[in-house]
């Protein structure tokens, strides 16, 4: 095969009427089918980015909703003493919260926009009021379990050695 010395002749570009597209054309004379080349303006790449960061948000935004929505989910079941199964809740809000932790991680540079900002302190609000139902309903369980711990000793005991400990402050 034969190389042709027009094959290495100088491309140039031409926009087509009306269209926004490029062509190319070889200089010395050859016909060269018109390739449509993307007018690629810093309009579209800083569109593309907002699509894309936008994207990031509407993705971030809907693992904390679903991270809220488990939280307010098992306040309302504890403050209307709703029969709860806390594994179920546990292992819920973990899935959730590993997923909200890795968005975040991959996304550091969204904690600066105001409405993620925004949502993570609602979230957080949430949080701290499910940890203290939480810990007012755990607080209530020790304080019943201690109850019937000491019921259970009582009933167990036949008073030979309760004296001996009463005096001796055990």
């Amino acid at each position: 095969m034969q190389v042709q010395d027009s094959a290495a002749a100088m491309v140039i570009e031409q926009p087509m009427a009306d269209t926004g597209v490029t062509t190319t054309e070889a200089a010395a004379g050859d016909a060269l089918l018109p390739v449509p080349l993307p007018v690629v303006s810093d309009e579209a790449v800083v569109d593309g980015a907002d699509a894309a960061r936008s994207d990031e948000v509407r993705g971030l935004l809907a693992a904390i909703r679903r991270l809220e929505s488990i939280v307010e989910e098992e306040t309302v079941a504890l403050e209307t003493r709703q029969k709860i199964d806390f594994d179920d809740f546990s292992a819920r809000k973990s899935r959730s919260m590993l997923e909200f932790v890795r968005l975040m991680r991959a996304r550091m540079h969204l904690g600066g926009d105001v409405e993620v900002t925004e949502a993570i302190q609602r979230l957080r609000e949430k949080l701290e009021r499910n940890r203290s139902i939480l810990e007012m309903h755990y607080d209530a369980v020790r304080e019943i379990a201690s109850v019937i711990v000491k019921a259970i000793k009582e009933a167990e005991s036949d008073g030979t050695y309760t004296g001996r400990a009463a005096q001796d402050g055990t």
